[in-house]
């Protein structure tokens, strides 16, 4: 990989990031939700299509390298089912993703407060090279 290519990482290391990159090298997870806050505060710039990311697992491990093929940004309350079925995470209701979603950053950004005008990257991606074997 060049230097200046992102990582991407999917939740904080253990089981649900293990999860999440075992459903995007598979194929199956092609879409993802970030806070736009989140990169307000981290100082990134929001991802851009046909920009690469090095996919890490729990080990920090390159395994991957995704192309971001669409960013979109929305309001919460704004999601598409379209979108909620592109991350592949099995969630059976829009509610259902959600709730989740609030859950996990809740506990894993600086955003606070959540509301439906709360501004959210919707960043559609594909598997280009897949760098370990199954």
């Amino acid at each position: 990989m060049e230097q200046g290519v992102r990582s991407a990482e999917f939740g904080p290391p253990g089981p649900l990031r293990d999860r999440l990159v075992s459903l995007i090298v598979a194929g199956r997870k092609t879409a993802t939700s970030s806070l736009v806050s989140d990169y307000e505060i981290e100082g990134e710039p929001l991802p851009e299509p046909g920009e690469l990311e090095l996919l890490l697992d729990s080990s920090d491990r390159g395994v991957a390298v995704l192309e971001t093929a669409a960013v979109t940004v929305v309001p919460l309350g704004d999601i598409p089912w379209s979108h909620v079925v592109a991350e592949g995470e099995g969630h059976t209701s829009l509610a259902d993703w959600r709730r989740d979603h609030e859950v996990f950053w809740a506990a894993h950004s600086p955003a606070g407060h959540l509301d439906d005008s709360t501004p959210v990257v919707m960043q559609e991606f594909r598997v280009v090279e897949r760098l370990v074997a199954d």
